[in-house]
C-alpha cells in the first residue's frame, strides 16, 4: 500500500487532473497526469465496475498495481499527480505484464 505522502486522495486533485492533464493509454491501463508543484508525485488508480461486478477482482487489481507503484517510486518522476485507469483486459494479464505494461505507459507519458 501507498503511503498517505504518495496518495492522491481530494476530489478538486483529481478534478484538475482529468479537466487539464494529459493522458496516455494502453490497452491495458493509462494514466492522466498533470503536474503538481509538490516534492512527491501522488497517485490515485481507479478500477471501475465496468471492468468486474465483482470487488474482490477490482480490488486485486488494485493492490497489484499499488504494489507496482510502491516498489518503483525512486524510478518515478516527482511533481506529478497520477491517476491510474485500468480496462478490462486488466484481468487477464498476470503481475509482471502488468507491471511492464504500465512502464511503459510511463515511459511514453515521460514520467519515468
Amino acid at each position: 500500500m501507498l503511503s498517505q505522502e504518495y496518495r492522491l486522495r481530494r476530489d478538486k486533485d483529481f478534478q484538475r487532473v482529468f479537466s487539464k492533464g494529459k493522458s496516455v493509454f494502453d490497452s491495458a491501463c493509462g494514466v492522466r497526469f498533470d503536474k503538481n508543484n509538490k516534492k512527491n508525485s501522488r497517485f490515485a488508480i481507479v478500477v471501475g465496475t465496468k471492468v468486474h461486478k465483482s470487488a474482490v477482482k477490482r480490488n486485486k487489481i488494485r493492490r497489484q498495481y499499488s504494489e507496482i507503484l510502491r516498489l518503483s517510486l525512486e524510478m518515478i518522476k516527482p511533481g506529478f499527480d497520477v491517476i491510474l485507469l485500468t480496462s478490462k483486459a486488466a484481468l487477464e494479464l498476470d503481475y509482471d505484464e502488468k507491471q511492464t505494461r504500465l512502464f511503459k505507459v510511463f515511459k511514453k507519458a515521460g514520467l519515468l
